[in-house]
């Protein structure tokens, strides 16, 4: 009787927090300000889950095409391991723990307990863990479907919610270390590296361990029981953290000394390339960033290796734009917003916006010679690649840069860089979404008419006649953003101070 009683008395409370976010989410001074946006993520995230549902129906007769001696559940199990450790990489920049403004209620007569239970509980239904469910349980529809014994189908796919719920509260217990970012990291290029070359078969080796859960029902209990470790060590880890003077103490933290001496060679310029350098490697959503930049070096593996796209070079100068211009977009498009939390400090100190500016040139001038420097090894698809990817490197340099600073003069909503990188449209305004037309539309248009009027020549010395004419003019041109950002400086600044914005 007294265990009933708690029971409903926590369900009452979980019900009460429930209706207490509900309220802040709709009583925010941002909500009306953001609708739109709302709007389009939710149909940008119903894209997605339906995306994934047509994927996880589909992948049965893809991987019977494919691999058609073997069973497609058996070939799906020799990979998921590479799934596992992909879902803790990324969610370890995407995903936060769900929290709540915990400190009214430690003031009430709540247990820190429950607080603890809600926060783990909410985390459970979170849009990371329904997108893996949205995968498998067409599968495992599927499989039915085909004849699989519906008993190792259905126990099969609890086994995927432990796992699924086993990444979940993992996730957490080591989303504050970088030494697990690069364990998990290292792991899957290790694993990958060990099966490409035919070193040592990882597949064959953890084939057997995820076919189990198919195979045997009876081990569903190891993966609902990591399940359920996890969650318990979090609680552990919450609970002994949940209390007033715990948010009320300052924070302290370890500053990692790194004075940066060589960037004093560039002058007037270097404080600032000082900070731009600091904050990026100090903040997990500019972090992200320059990894997301990295990753994007391999995104030419998918079309240059498709005979398909052999000779569409229109297709190629997207993907040379797109590749060594990846953080000029990402990073560049939320100049200055990246520096709205001390930005009005700035603008009251004798500080040349000139130097300010010219300092994020100079930084994301870098990153496109850089992010060319690593795709010159698709030359070996032929020289052409090379070229057209030469020729969008040059053009990123001289038209691109200018052009994303003049719109970033545009931009007046706050960043908070302590918030979570996947899913924060912090900053983000109708400007974002209208710079993608001059960035990546207007190269693309101009290559892909002179090519088709002319030849690939014409359209790879064009591309590159337009950004030696933008590095030719770039006094000119820093001259007349300088001014634009003077003429906007302050809707920037009231703009910035809008913390909900």
């Amino acid at each position: 009787m007294v265990l009933y009683t708690n029971q409903t008395k926590t369900a009452n409370m979980f019900k009460q927090f429930i209706e207490l976010q509900w309220k802040s989410f709709f009583r925010s001074s941002s909500m009306g300000k953001g609708l739109i946006l709302k709007l389009l993520m939710g149909f940008f995230a119903i894209y997605i889950l339906a995306i994934l549902v047509l994927t996880g129906g589909g992948l049965y007769f893809l991987l019977k095409k494919i691999f058609p001696e073997a069973s497609p559940m058996w070939t799906l199990s020799q990979y998921m391991v590479y799934w596992v450790l992909a879902e803790l990489f990324f969610r370890y920049f995407m995903q936060k723990l769900p929290v709540m403004d915990i400190k009214p209620l430690l003031l009430l007569p709540i247990k820190k307990s429950t607080i603890a239970h809600y926060i783990l509980a909410r985390s459970g239904v979170s849009a990371y863990n329904l997108m893996a469910l949205f995968f498998f349980i067409p599968f495992g529809m599927v499989l039915l479907y085909q004849g699989y014994a519906p008993i190792n189908v259905m126990v099969w796919l609890v086994s995927i919610l432990g796992v699924v719920l086993s990444i979940n509260y993992i996730n957490f217990l080591v989303n504050k270390s970088e030494k697990a970012l690069i364990l998990i990291g290292g792991s899957i290029i290790l694993l990958l590296a060990l099966d490409y070359f035919e070193i040592w078969s990882v597949t064959a080796l953890f084939g057997p361990i995820f076919h189990g859960l198919y195979a045997y029902p009876f081990t569903v209990f190891i993966p609902l029981a990591l399940a359920l470790l996890a969650y318990v060590v979090n609680f552990s880890f919450l609970k002994d953290r949940i209390s007033l003077d715990q948010s009320l103490r300052t924070k302290k933290t370890e500053a990692k000394a790194s004075d940066l001496t060589w960037t004093k060679r560039f002058g007037d310029m270097a404080p600032f390339l000082q900070l731009d350098l600091k904050l990026i490697w100090r903040n997990k959503r500019t972090k992200t960033q320059v990894f997301i930049s990295l990753l994007f070096v391999f995104y030419g593996l998918i079309f240059y290796t498709q005979e398909v796209y052999a000779q569409m070079y229109s297709i190629y100068a997207f993907l040379g734009i797109l590749m060594t211009g990846i953080f000029l977009t990402n990073f560049g498009q939320f100049i200055p917003a990246w520096d709205s939390a001390y930005y009005n400090l700035m603008m009251a100190q004798n500080i040349p916006l000139r130097k300010y500016l010219e300092s994020k040139v100079l930084l994301i001038s870098v990153s496109v010679v850089v992010m060319f420097l690593l795709t010159i090894p698709y030359a070996y698809f032929g020289w052409d690649v090379l070229a057209i990817n030469f020729a969008t490197a040059l053009y990123n340099l001289g038209v691109n840069i200018p052009v994303i600073l003049f719109f970033g003069s545009f931009n007046k909503k706050r960043i908070d860089l302590d918030k979570s990188p996947f899913g924060n449209m912090q900053g983000t305004s109708a400007t974002q979404f209208l710079i993608i037309l001059p960035i990546l539309g207007l190269p693309i248009l101009l290559f892909s008419g002179l090519y088709f009027l002319f030849s690939l020549e014409v359209a790879v010395i064009a591309l590159s006649l337009l950004g030696i004419a933008g590095l030719a003019l770039r006094t000119k041109l820093a001259h007349l953003i300088t001014q634009q950002y003077h003429t906007k400086k302050h809707g920037m600044i009231a703009g910035f101070k809008e913390k909900n914005g």
